[in-house]
């Protein structure tokens, strides 16, 4: 579940309409929307793309990459058309911000999707929502027909002379299409699997057409980049990594929820201060920092910066901002289990070394953790994830791998503590906590 909350260090940019029924249109328009789509008209492709890069804005879907770049890679002229495509396909466990925006702003998703067609002179744009969120695909919906209903979207947008459609899209409920290639295929009616890159999607994309493919939350900040300026933007944040976003703090806190806080924050503070400490009285013994997929950081690594680049240097990712914290009485054996247990079972199968990779790892985790471990297995199991890693058409092969190689790395005592038969030590001395909830 996500608990939209607030801490005196937030800094209120994607959130700021959160709570004013700002899903209502004449409400949108009341708190300055569609004010900026109307100035990237005015204002032209490139030099929208100017202002998205100095705002240092990196993508918020989990791989950073800095958006007015991305956008600048779609060629100018073409023979197809172009399109842009909100990826909306929320399904990374840990992670539940860009639900919150649908439910509270789903307009900004709307304009910066409009924004990012204008830069890279578009005229069609797509918004794919994950299959489960059913209801926000009515909210969805029904924002996209007040658009239309007031001339927003259409022919002769705003009287400017140009033409912009927007449509809405839901899944079928499979993580694997959060990957841009395979939610692409999802778009066009296919089979929800990976292709193979180069070309990518830039160049050749959506019905082979030059694409631009952003998550929900990087297009929604996009209207409030044009607003305020990019510098400005890029001054909330750290070097190259501007802005803020929203964190999504879960697991064994007092405080669990959604906030906005600058790129950069500090994730000890984030954890004791923002997230109230750990829940019950317990220590902590490990953080997931930015959702399921990316590698653990031990209690004694999280003095750092929550940017792409200070986490990237820790050894871990920030990816989509899933804050998973873990405390003390938790069996690190039985939640690399719960991870590998959701990757096979999303594993689309489309390649050989994860569809077994993730199989096996699955059936070796869960032997060990019921105590049939031999003493090979804990160096196999790192075997079997180290080779899974670059070896699939898209990232889900890595996303099962890396988490799973953090964990024999960084807790190789508490693999060998389940060897010989032993059961599990928390188990069975009764001190083990439940596994933490990764708010999804």
């Amino acid at each position: 579940m996500a608990y939209l909350v607030s801490h005196p260090d937030e800094v209120k940019v994607i959130s700021s309409r959160f709570g004013k029924g700002a899903a209502d249109i004449d409400r949108y328009l009341e708190l300055d929307g569609y004010k900026a789509v109307q100035m990237a008209l005015q204002m032209g492709s490139e030099a929208v793309i100017n202002e998205v890069k100095a705002s240092n804005l990196r993508g918020r879907g989990g791989a950073g990459f800095p958006t007015g770049m991305k956008w600048s890679f779609v060629p100018k002229e073409s023979a197809k058309p172009k399109y842009v495509l909100c990826n909306g396909d929320e399904s990374e466990p840990g992670t539940c911000k860009d639900r919150l925006i649908f439910e509270h702003d789903p307009h900004a998703v709307i304009e910066g999707a409009m924004i990012a067609a204008i830069a890279v002179n578009a005229h069609k744009a797509y918004i794919y929502i994950r299959g489960e969120y059913r209801y926000l695909l009515e909210i969805m919906q029904k924002s996209i027909a007040d658009v239309y209903a007031r001339g927003f979207a259409g022919k002769n947008i705003f009287g400017s002379g140009y033409d912009l459609d927007v449509y809405w899209h839901g899944g079928a409920g499979a993580y694997e299409v959060g990957e841009e290639s395979a939610l692409m295929e999802s778009l066009e009616g296919k089979r929800g699997v990976p292709r193979i890159r180069p070309p990518f999607p830039a160049v050749v994309g959506l019905w082979g057409g030059p694409t631009v493919i952003n998550n929900a939350e990087t297009l929604a900040s996009v209207p409030h980049i044009i607003m305020m300026g990019g510098q400005k933007y890029a001054d909330i944040g750290t070097p190259k990594n501007g802005g803020t976003r929203l964190f999504c703090l879960s697991g064994h806190l007092e405080k669990p929820g959604v906030y906005e806080l600058p790129m950069g924050y500090n994730l000890k503070k984030m954890i004791y201060e923002v997230g109230g400490g750990i829940s019950n009285g317990r220590k902590l013994k490990a953080v997931v920092p930015g959702g399921s997929s990316t590698p653990v950081l031990t209690a004694d690594e999280i003095d750092i910066a929550m940017d792409f680049d200070s986490v990237a240097k820790a050894g871990s990712m920030l990816g989509s901002g899933g804050v998973v914290v873990i405390d003390d009485a938790t069996c690190i054996v039985k939640f690399a289990l719960r991870t590998m247990q959701f990757y096979r079972h999303e594993s689309c199968g489309w390649c050989i070394p994860c569809r077994e990779g993730t199989d096996w790892l699955n059936k070796t985790l869960t032997r060990f953790h019921a105590g049939g471990g031999l003493a090979k297995d804990i160096d196999n199991i790192r075997y079997l994830a180290e080779n899974m890693l670059g070896r699939t058409f898209c990232p889900l092969g890595d996303a099962a791998a890396m988490p799973t190689i953090g964990f024999v790395k960084k807790f190789r005592e508490e693999f060998e503590a389940h060897l010989e038969g032993k059961p599990c030590p928390f188990e069975k001395h009764g001190a083990i906590s439940q596994l933490p909830v990764m708010s999804h």
